[in-house]
């Protein structure tokens, strides 16, 4: 039901990350796999570990924010492979600026960024699929998609949710076609600019922790159960889902406690009486 053997997987921002967890989740049951990434040294490094397993690569360093660079990526995806079966559209960058300080240009680029440049590989790659009657996208968002962060993130916030509504009207126009769309919708997941982050804010890990009653921050590998899932015929009727990997924080209401914490409170409540 998992096996993958036969298949073509793209995957962006395959150099670190949930990128790079993924395609070496979906080589290790059976694809082939485009590695997709402006760190093409990363990429080949993670290439390398693929070949290893006895799989197809094809590495590239696509600027997945420009329209016509994704067109020419998924010509070259044709001529290696002449199918693609799955796409993980992962790689994109966001800004962070008060609102008040935001400026069109940095918002723009945001939105070139994570919504032009997913759907154009959106659309390559249905393009594709539907062809092939058969294929499944997954688009990563974000908490952000349908939750505010604050913390300055709002261009960040709104591109995640036009990723979460493109993933549904996606799904309603292609579903009947044989090609599904889904969108996992992460919490903070540890990577190198997160981590500089919380370097700098000593309180910032704390904080995140506050929200997710799982206790532990995300970390790369937890995207690949959801990855191969996605990409097989397990899933066949799953479409247009929105998929939280998020340790339980959007189950838990804003105001709540995760429960470890919520005992150290009551505790701390009777001691005080």
């Amino acid at each position: 039901m998992f096996d993958l053997s036969g298949k073509v997987a793209v995957v962006s921002g395959a150099a670190q990350g949930m990128g790079q967890a993924t395609a070496i989740a979906v080589a290790e049951h059976g694809a082939d796999v485009v590695l997709v990434d402006r760190n093409l040294d990363g990429a080949k490094v993670t290439g390398e570990t693929i070949k290893a397993l006895g799989r197809s690569v094809l590495v590239t360093d696509t600027n997945v924010s420009d329209p016509d660079a994704i067109a020419e990526l998924f010509q070259q995806v044709d001529t290696k492979f002449g199918r693609v079966d799955f796409l993980g559209n992962i790689a994109g960058d966001g800004c962070l600026s008060k609102p008040e300080d935001l400026s069109m240009e940095d918002l723009h680029r945001v939105f070139q960024n994570l919504v032009v440049g997913r759907f154009a590989m959106c659309q390559q790659a249905g393009r594709r699929m539907l062809k092939q009657n058969g294929g499944s996208i997954m688009n990563i968002g974000s908490l952000a998609s349908s939750t505010a962060l604050g913390r300055g993130h709002i261009a960040y916030s709104m591109a995640m949710g036009a990723v979460l509504q493109m993933t549904r009207e996606l799904s309603t126009e292609w579903s009947h076609r044989g090609v599904r769309v889904n969108c996992v919708t992460p919490a903070q997941v540890t990577n190198p600019s997160l981590t500089a982050r919380m370097e700098d804010d000593p309180t910032l890990e704390e904080r995140f922790l506050k929200g997710i009653p799982a206790g532990r921050m995300g970390v790369p590998d937890d995207i690949k159960g959801l990855a191969v899932l996605l990409a097989s015929d397990a899933s066949q009727w799953i479409t247009g889902a929105i998929i939280p990997m998020d340790g339980g924080n959007m189950a838990m209401n804003a105001g709540g406690s995760p429960g470890h914490l919520a005992h150290k409170v009551q505790t701390f409540t009777k001691n005080d009486k």
